[in-house]
């Protein structure tokens, strides 16, 4: 059953009767449907930024996107990278979003991101106040002696 919905849903976005180009679409406007960036404008800047490629060179946000191509996003310290399956003109939900488009980002790379994130030891809770000199020191040990800012 979900398979048949994904079918209609598929061919819905994909083919669009009542629109003579709904074979193509502009990329900032399927990576703004396809909820990679929160608005249009951000998928915009990011395009002029060269934060999104195909085949390896920077796009525009007016570049023409088809099904079948690959996408590289790079999304702060996260690389992403995914393959259009279908297109949709407009923003569509969360649950709907894994039919339009495949993840390619290797596992690896959210791993990393992970372990980034859990290595910021440094990171202090909002409204702690500065650090004591007991928990300085503590700071200091966990860094290590080559990591000391003198």
């Amino acid at each position: 059953m979900n398979n048949l919905i994904l079918t209609e849903f598929q061919s819905k976005f994909s083919t669009g009767k009542n629109n003579p180009m709904a074979d193509e679409l502009r990329i900032d406007k399927w990576l703004w449907a396809v909820r990679i960036f929160k608005t249009r404008t951000l998928a915009g800047d990011a395009c002029r930024a060269g934060k999104v490629k195909m085949d390896g060179f920077a796009v525009k946000p007016s570049r023409i996107l088809k099904i079948g191509d690959i996408i590289s996003v790079s999304i702060g310290p996260l690389n992403k990278k995914v393959k259009v399956i279908a297109l949709a003109h407009n923003r569509v939900s969360a649950k709907l979003v894994p039919g339009l488009l495949e993840d390619l980002t290797p596992p690896e790379e959210y791993e990393r991101i992970k372990f980034m994130q859990e290595l910021n030891a440094e990171k202090r809770d909002r409204g702690t106040g500065r650090p004591t000199k007991k928990e300085r020191r503590l700071i200091d040990r966990l860094k290590g002696p080559g990591d000391v800012n003198a």
